[in-house]
C-alpha cells in the first residue's frame, strides 16, 4: 500500500468532509485497482456507523477493501469465501481488541445519531482527537492482513 497517512493528514481529510470509511478505503485504493474517486464514492455512506452509530466506518471501509481484494465471485467458491471470512474475523478481532468494540457509538462513548450525542462529540472534539487515531490503527491492522 502507499505511504502511511499521518494523523494531521487524516484530520485534514475529515475537515474536507471525508469520513473514516472513505479515508480507509482510499488508502487501500491503489492495491485494489480503484481510483481515488471510486474509493471515495464507494465508501461515502458508511462513516459514523452509517450515521446510526453502529459498525464503525473504519471497519466497514476495511471490510470493503478485504472483499474487493479477496472476495468470492464464482458460484459455490467456498474455499475463497472461507478464506475471506477468516480474514474478516481476524481484522474484527484485532480492531475490537484495540478499541473495545466495532461500534462507533461505543468507541466514541456517545451516539452520533442523536442530537445530544453529537453535541457531546463536537464539544469534546472527538472527531478531531479520537477518530484520526482509530483510522491510523485501522490502517496498521490492514497492513498486516492485506
Amino acid at each position: 500500500m502507499k505511504n502511511k497517512l499521518t494523523e494531521q493528514e487524516i484530520t485534514k481529510k475529515f475537515g474536507e468532509g471525508f469520513d473514516c470509511s472513505q479515508i480507509v478505503l482510499d488508502y487501500c485504493s491503489k492495491k485494489l485497482n480503484l481510483s481515488h474517486e471510486e474509493a471515495l464514492k464507494i465508501a461515502a455512506c458508511f462513516g459514523g456507523g452509517m450515521w446510526h452509530g453502529e459498525t464503525c466506518g473504519c471497519v466497514v471501509g476495511s471490510l470493503i477493501a478485504l472483499g474487493t481484494k479477496y472476495g468470492n465471485a464464482i458460484p459455490n467458491d467456498k474455499e475463497t469465501k472461507n478464506k475471506l471470512l477468516a480474514m474478516k474475523a481476524e481484522f474484527e478481532d484485532k480492531f475490537c481488541q484495540k478499541h473495545g468494540s466495532c461500534k462507533c457509538k461505543e468507541i466514541l462513548g456517545y451516539d452520533l445519531s442523536t442530537e445530544e450525542g453529537m453535541a457531546k462529540i463536537m464539544e469534546k472534539k472527538l472527531l478531531e482527537k479520537k477518530c484520526p487515531k482509530v483510522v491510523l490503527d485501522t490502517i496498521d491492522i490492514l497492513e498486516e492482513i492485506i
